[in-house]
C-alpha cells in the first residue's frame, strides 16, 4: 500500500495536474448551439464540470432531464436545490433530436432528483431512453440515474428499456454520507446497483475524493460495489463549486489514483477511471464493451 500524504489545508492552491483548458473551437460552439436551440440542460454546465472543453470539443455532452433544480441538496453538488416548476413532457423528444444532430456514438444522460413526483421522474426517464433509440438506433447510451427512493418497480421501468450501461453514483464512502449525501443512504445506493445487475444490466458507479476519506475506506467503498455486482468504477478529485459547499480537504495525487486504479482491477471491475479529472462520464464511451 502507497504511503499517503498528511491533509492539506483547504486554501491551497490547486496543483498543476488539475489545470484544464477553457471551451473553445468549432465543436464546442456547435454543441452549445445545439443544447440552446433545444433549451436542454447539461450536467457539464449545471455541474461545473472540469472537462467541459475537451468533451464538447469532442461534440459530446452529457444530458440532464427532469430539470435543472434537485429536491436535494448535497453538500458537493453545484446544481440548485428547489421543485422545478413543471413536468416536461416534451423534453425527451428533444434531447433525442439533439443526440441526432450531434451524431454521437455514444449518449450519455442523467437528472436531477425529483423526490416530489409520485414517479420521482421514471416517465420521463423510460421515454427519453425510447425516443434515443428510435431516433437513433445506432447510439449507445449510458444513463446515470437517481435512487427513486427504495421503489424498485420505478427503477425497473426505466432500465427495462434496456440501456446499455446503467450508472448510479455512490459519491463518498460510507462514514461521511450524512455530511456528504444527507438525503442518500449508502445500503439504498447499493441495493439499486445490486438489482440493476440482476436485471442485466451493466453496472457503473463513481465516487469524489479529497472529502475527508482514508484509504481504507475507499477500498472498503470499492469492494463493497463488487460485492453488488458494480462492473465499472470512475473515481475523481473533488472540487468545490462554491465557498458556500462542502470545503477540500485534500488534493489526491496522480500516483494515489492510479493505486486506486490498480486496486480496482485486482477486485475484478471491468473498467476503472481513476484520476483528478475523472468524472462519471469521462470516457464514458470505453465502458460499453
Amino acid at each position: 500500500m502507497i504511503e499517503l500524504p498528511t491533509l492539506a489545508d483547504a486554501r491551497v492552491k490547486k496543483p498543476d495536474w488539475l489545470k484544464v483548458k477553457l471551451p473553445t473551437g468549432e465543436n464546442y460552439r456547435n454543441v452549445r448551439k445545439i443544447v440552446d436551440n433545444h433549451k436542454l440542460h447539461t450536467i457539464c454546465e449545471s455541474g461545473n464540470c472540469p472537462n467541459m472543453g475537451e468533451c464538447w470539443g469532442a461534440g459530446t455532452a452529457t444530458f440532464m432531464i427532469l430539470g435543472n433544480t434537485c429536491t436535494r441538496s448535497c453538500s458537493f453538488c453545484a446544481v440548485a436545490t428547489g421543485r422545478n416548476k413543471e413536468y416536461d413532457t416534451d423534453e425527451p423528444k428533444r434531447v433525442a433530436e439533439a443526440i441526432r444532430l450531434m451524431g454521437v456514438k455514444h449518449a450519455v444522460i442523467t437528472s436531477v432528483n425529483r423526490d416530489e413526483l409520485p414517479d420521482k421522474g421514471a416517465w420521463v426517464w423510460a421515454e427519453t431512453i425510447r425516443l434515443v433509440k428510435e431516433l437513433n438506433p445506432g447510439t449507445t447510451q449510458e444513463t446515470l440515474i437517481p435512487d427513486f427512493m427504495s421503489k424498485w418497480d420505478l427503477l425497473y421501468q426505466v432500465i427495462d428499456e434496456k440501456p446499455e450501461v446503467v450508472s448510479h453514483n455512490m459519491e463518498t464512502v460510507k462514514r461521511l454520507y450524512r455530511k456528504v449525501r444527507p438525503q442518500a443512504k449508502y445500503e439504498r445506493s447499493l441495493e439499486q446497483i445490486m438489482k440493476t445487475k440482476e436485471r442485466g444490466r451493466r453496472t457503473k458507479s463513481g465516487a469524489m475524493l479529497g472529502v475527508g476519506e482514508t484509504t481504507e475506506e475507499v477500498l472498503e467503498l470499492m469492494q463493497d460495489l463488487r460485492n453488488h455486482g458494480c462492473d465499472v468504477l470512475t473515481l475523481g478529485q473533488y472540487l468545490q463549486p462554491t465557498k458556500m459547499h462542502l470545503a477540500v480537504e485534500r488534493f489526491i495525487t496522480p500516483e494515489e489514483f492510479a493505486f486506486y486504479e490498480a486496486e480496482g482491477k485486482k477486485m475484478g471491475f471491468i473498467h476503472v477511471e481513476s484520476g483528478p479529472l475523472v468524472r462519471s462520464s469521462y470516457h464514458a464511451e470505453k465502458h460499453v464493451i
